[in-house]
């Protein structure tokens, strides 16, 4: 899926009968908490979700993503999900396991919706590349690597919940529309998708680095020896 892809999009389609929104700023930074707390449901891999898992007596490095989105669907059905899946109705889902290969899906009977494993992943992915989300892909070596991985996340989460969290989205609004290379204001930011802003994001940060290291190049302190190719072209988005 290249960015080009959904540059233009309000949405993606997975299968014929489900498709992941892309909301546009506006949209997003009404519904902040609500928005980010879905897509890290649809995002999370165990690791990420450890000390629930722990604490519910499951070994996070011994369940799959899958299985883990499946026993965070029912918090997803209590759930207002119009900015992820429009008008796709979560209530109706059911939870059905393969009598032949005991693969486990989830099933709109009434309207022939199914959801598996590789409808999963497909939406899983598009949510990571709209907010260039990196999948956790770490894995303790042994048990003490877990315990203490373990413990980590027990005091981080402590910590976060004792401290009041400011909107990240707002802070990049503020940051974006106060950079010269933004071209909206406060008003029409909010018009653009969430995925255009975070392209746009990426993009800025990318002109600026490119901008400080010609600024070095002519200053003759950095050698355009030491530098990629990449480094030397600022309009690719990698």
């Amino acid at each position: 899926m290249t960015s080009i892809k959904l540059l233009y999009q309000r949405s993606v389609p997975v299968t014929d009968k489900i498709s992941v929104v892309i909301p546009s700023v506006g949209e997003v930074i009404d519904n902040e908490d609500t928005y980010y707390g879905l897509v890290n449901i649809m995002t999370a891999s165990p690791i990420d979700m450890m000390v629930p898992l722990d604490d519910a007596g499951i070994d996070f490095t011994k369940i799959s993503d899958y299985k883990l989105f499946l026993l965070l669907f029912r918090e997803l059905q209590e759930q207002d999900t119009s900015l992820l899946f429009g008008d796709l109705d979560l209530k109706k889902f059911t939870l059905s396991v393969n009598g032949q290969n005991g693969d486990f899906a989830l099933i709109d009977g009434e309207n022939g919706i199914r959801i598996d494993k590789g409808v999963y992943w497909q939406i899983a992915a598009t949510l990571r590349k709209i907010h260039h989300l990196e999948k956790n892909r770490r894995r303790p070596a042994n048990e003490e690597a877990k315990a203490y991985l373990l413990e980590r996340a027990r005091i981080k989460m402590a910590r976060d919940k004792k401290r009041m969290k400011d909107s990240q989205l707002e802070s990049l609004i503020i940051a974006m529309v106060n950079t010269e290379q933004f071209k909206y204001d406060f008003d029409s930011v909010r018009t653009l998708s969430i995925f255009q802003f975070n392209e746009s994001v990426r993009q800025i940060i990318k002109k600026v680095d490119y901008d400080n290291r010609m600024f070095g190049v002519y200053s003759g302190t950095i050698s355009t020896k030491d530098l990629s190719q990449d480094d030397l072209n600022w309009l690719n988005n990698k």
